[in-house]
């Protein structure tokens, strides 16, 4: 499926505009870089490629569902 298909089915299903869901998803990933848990969460991260210092939500998105297809051998 689409990024684009993904993130029109959250908005709809929330009720909000597929910018809303981008700039949430984007603030919830830009607390988690700058406060990492713990020393493991701030390593992974350094998996996640990036054009710039923080994955957008379209590459961070990319990168779990290919994590889980690997992990999950799908």
């Amino acid at each position: 499926m689409k990024m684009e298909k993904i993130l029109k089915k959250v908005a709809r299903a929330n009720g909000v505009t597929v910018k809303e869901v981008e700039t949430e998803i984007q603030a919830a990933i830009n607390e988690a870089w700058n406060n990492p848990p713990d020393d493991v969460a701030a390593a992974y991260q350094q998996k996640v490629p990036c054009m710039g210092e923080i994955p957008t939500p379209d590459e961070f998105i990319r990168f779990m569902v290919n994590e889980i297809r690997i992990n999950n051998r799908i």
